[in-house]
């Protein structure tokens, strides 16, 4: 049997509560009210949930995942834009809901008996049962009155005191067959009390109530959430702390330290990982959650303190509520009914007076008297992760104190070591890579440092060490002021959503306990990782065998150079390649290696400065690199970034090969030799590769346009020989599952040789490519509107909806419309095979996504 939790509400009067959170996400007795249901749920062998979520859903989608921690199985349903009604957001699901099943509010407290409700239930063959309670006073409430067989004979919803016929009240926990959901209208607001029992009635459908005993408490206003609590540590609703009793009716979590002067009143609740300083006195009813550190000689009446806090010296807390993160200063004295919301501060000697509510992140000076209320203002979103890893301006935005914790969430959330740390070459990675190793071994983590290596080749070596993950530092190539904090998994893959949510949540709770001194993670320093590396390009570059005809081929040591082409011809010669590095790469081990293959190479820009260079700079060395492989008549010249990612090829000619023409002319030198097998691209590539994969009876497979995907994607498709994007980077699964430009410089250079081509004619022998590229200034919250509006637009149109919204404007050319993860822009795309379709594509789309942002 399925259950449907309610957890839509947005909490106004529970304000500033319910400023940062949704309702149902707010702790009582350092668990969310939502957790509790579930846990109900569970008891009754209901372990098959469904959320309605409305107001904040990711906190709530964020926290329970997909509820397999929980011992559960939990789906998810959000309403867009206006509420739908407590009847018609389960309207929205009733696909999934086929037999008998219970809805229940996410947002109240109970222990009732849902297997006897459920009982009575089937044993009346009641089409719709209400679970009831009786109450002293029934104003807040729906009133139900019943006949003698407990049919419902009339309810009010919320009656005046002379509509007062019962005191008998709806518990918003309803048992529910099927077939009354079509008595309710799909997309309408509607109401299980004012609109769907009322007309069950009308329609006289068997709906009874079932009168229950136990707890049962409705949270609708602060003085209700407060009771709450005293309610639940007086044992009036069954329920299991998940904390060891220290002493009777004391509750402590592990990790926590109580100084032996403390003085204990109870009944008291304290979390995991608190430390109570000397002389406190904690009264009874006090609720403190995880991680709080309360300083020497606190008084504490009956406070409820949320998790990740800090109480000062001295300070008085007076049956008040404290928010997450709250930094309360030496002798401030917080009194009864005062609220004081997430993230803020009060100061040294401060008071905050009765019934005051503090708003979210705001800062009370020492000494001042706050009488009335302060209220909260906007701020940014709380996210770490962007399209690569963590990044920001170096000592200001990404500061080491915040680098430090951050390694402590990622420590904390893997748990099991070694997790590798590795980073460019510039000083501030440098700078990084000590404190995040600092933050790793803090929370007892294993830590292997590869110090100053090429991205790749730390990718390689955590898969084949089978470390736990890989923590990589570097400065942006195109914003040498920011840097990039990424992470890895086990398999070398930039870890998932899922992950970073994790770490998110863990980073912005502080849930990072450190460990004892004896317990601190052990430093070791691997040796001959970059000869792991080259063993293993040589053995993959070195006696390959080719799957279309089987011929082995092998580029021969030496001085010369041995040609096999598939005529059977050989020519002679003395390659040579010219490498620039861009001086921003050190560890220059590809000269070497395409040495030990007979290749002659030309090495650019191998210094390293005090500063990265500019991207103008990174243009002048690129033609600058032409210019030198015309001079020496040279084969090919490849110029490596990104911490040896990204490839920009030159030919033989000087010509500049770059973004689309790159990827196609990879993707047509790798699956000439490859025929039947599959390569991967992101959904804003270029349609050209299809055509070059139908050479070689190949498939194409496309995937989300982010790095992560195109990786991910790459390493689960059974078959895939190639992954890569318009950026410069290739992923070669049978080498690794990270883009490594090394080995595609070495893979481009050996498949060309066999095939008997040069790189320039390659190219002469791609398709035509038609692609152009636009971008959109957008504000971020119209880019649902603008991508919204697009499909209905288009609705009777091709379209895909792999990421963002594509389009089929006529036959053989699309458009697609995409919204940057990070910026507020909207990228446009169209492809085709006649140029003047494809730029009125292009021109009319961006005009379009001008329009729609105000439409």
């Amino acid at each position: 049997m399925k259950a449907v939790i309610m957890a839509g509400g947005s909490g106004t009067r529970l304000r500033p509560l319910t400023s940062s959170l949704p309702k149902p996400m707010v702790p009582v007795v350092n668990k969310p009210m939502a957790e509790h249901i579930v846990n109900l749920l569970k008891e009754h062998g209901l372990n098959d949930i469904i959320f309605t979520l409305h107001y904040l859903p990711d906190a709530i989608r964020n926290y329970f995942g997909d509820g397999s921690e929980f011992g559960c199985k939990i789906g998810y349903s959000t309403e867009e834009g206006r509420p739908l009604g407590t009847a018609g957001c389960v309207k929205a699901i009733q696909d999934e809901l086929d037999t008998t099943f219970v809805v229940i509010s996410g947002d109240s407290l109970t222990d009732i008996d849902l297997t006897d409700a459920i009982r009575f239930h089937k044993e009346k063959k009641s089409k719709a049962t209400i679970v009831l309670k009786r109450v002293e006073s029934p104003l807040d409430y729906g009133v139900v009155i019943l006949d003698g067989e407990n049919r419902i004979q009339r309810f009010v919803e919320k009656p005046g005191a002379s509509e007062i016929f019962s005191d008998t009240v709806n518990t918003g926990i309803y048992i529910l067959e099927p077939e009354v959901m079509l008595y309710v209208v799909m997309g309408r607001e509607q109401d299980f009390s004012n609109d769907l029992f009322p007309l069950l009635l009308l329609r006289n459908e068997p709906m009874y109530g079932y009168v229950a005993d136990g707890y049962w408490c409705d949270i609708g206003n602060l003085a209700v959430y407060r009771q709450a609590h005293q309610d639940l540590l007086d044992g009036k609703m069954k329920i299991n702390f998940g904390l060891p009793q220290i002493q009777d009716r004391v509750w402590v979590g592990e990790g926590t330290q109580i100084d032996a002067t403390v003085k204990l009143e109870p009944p008291i609740v304290i979390g995991k990982n608190c430390r109570i300083g000397q002389e406190t006195v904690i009264d009874a009813y006090t609720v403190i959650g995880d991680n709080v550190l309360v300083q020497d000689k606190v008084n504490m009446k009956r406070p409820v303190i949320w998790s990740n806090s800090y109480i000062g010296h001295q300070a008085q807390l007076r049956a008040c509520v404290i928010c997450e993160k709250v930094t309360v200063h030496s002798s401030a004295e917080i009194l009864e009914g005062a609220i004081i919301g997430a993230g803020s501060s009060v100061g040294q000697e401060a008071v905050v007076s009765p019934d005051v509510r503090i708003w979210p992140d705001k800062t009370i000076d020492s000494g001042a008297k706050v009488i009335s209320s302060v209220i909260w203002g906007t701020r940014a979103p709380r996210t770490l992760f962007g399209a690569h890893g963590v990044r920001g301006i170096a000592n200001v935005e990404i500061t080491p104190e915040f680098a430090v914790n951050l390694a402590a969430a990622y420590g904390a959330t893997v748990k099991a070591g070694p997790v590798l740390v590795s980073r460019d070459y510039w000083r501030v990675s440098h700078m990084f890579s000590r404190v995040i190793t600092s933050g790793l071994i803090s929370v007892g983590v294993e830590v292997q440092n590869l110090e100053a290596t090429s991205l790749p080749i730390s990718r390689y070596h955590v898969k084949t060490q089978r470390a736990s993950g890989l923590v990589h530092v570097r400065v942006s190539q195109r914003e040498p002021e920011k840097v990039s904090i990424e992470f890895f998994d086990s398999e070398g893959i930039a870890i998932t959503k899922a992950m970073e949510r994790k770490i998110e949540n863990t980073f912005f709770k502080e849930d990072f306990p450190r460990v004892q001194p004896a317990d601190v993670g052990n430093i070791s320093f691997p040796s001959r990782v970059r000869e792991y590396y080259m063993d293993e390009f040589l053995k993959h570059v070195k006696g390959q065998v080719f799957e279309e005809d089987k011929i082995p081929f092998c580029i021969v040591p030496g001085s010369n150079y041995t040609r096999v082409t598939k005529t059977g011809g050989i020519a002679t010669q003395a390659p040579k390649v010219v490498l620039d590095y861009a001086m921003a790469e050190t560890g220059v081990i590809l000269p070497d290696l395409l040495g030990q293959v007979g290749i002659e190479t030309v090495v650019l820009n191998s210094s390293i400065r005090n500063t990265p260079p500019k991207q103008e700079e990174r243009i002048a060395m690129r033609k600058q690199l032409a210019d030198v492989v015309r001079a020496l008549n040279a084969e090919m010249g490849a110029q490596i970034g990104r911490n040896g990612e990204q490839m920009t090829l030159v030919d033989e000619l000087g010509q500049i090969i770059r973004g689309e023409l790159l990827l196609a002319v990879v993707a047509d030198i790798i699956l000439r030799d490859k025929p039947n097998r599959s390569i991967v691209v992101p959904v804003n590539s270029s349609s050209i590769v299809e055509r070059i994969a139908a050479r070689y009876n190949c498939k194409v497979v496309r995937c989300k346009a982010s790095e992560t995907e195109i990786g991910s994607t790459t390493a689960k498709l059974e078959g895939a020989v190639l992954g890569g994007s318009a950026n410069g980077c290739f992923i070669f699964p049978e080498f690794q599952y990270g883009y490594d430009a090394m080995f595609a410089v070495g893979q481009v250079l050996e498949h060309l040789t066999y095939q008997g081509r040069s790189l320039h004619q390659a190219v002469a022998e791609l398709p035509q490519l038609i692609y152009q590229v636009d971008s959109v200034h957008c504000p971020w919250e119209r880019k649902g509107r603008v991508m919204r509006l697009m499909v209905e637009k288009h609705h009777d149109r091709p379209m895909e909806l792999l990421d963002g919204v594509k389009i089929q404007t006529r036959p053989d050319h699309w458009i697609l419309v995409l919204p940057d993860a990070t910026e507020p822009l909207v990228h446009v795309y169209a492809d085709g095979l006649d140029l003047q379709n494809t730029s009125a594509d292009l021109n009319e789309y961006t005009q379009m996504v001008r329009y729609l942002q105000n439409a």
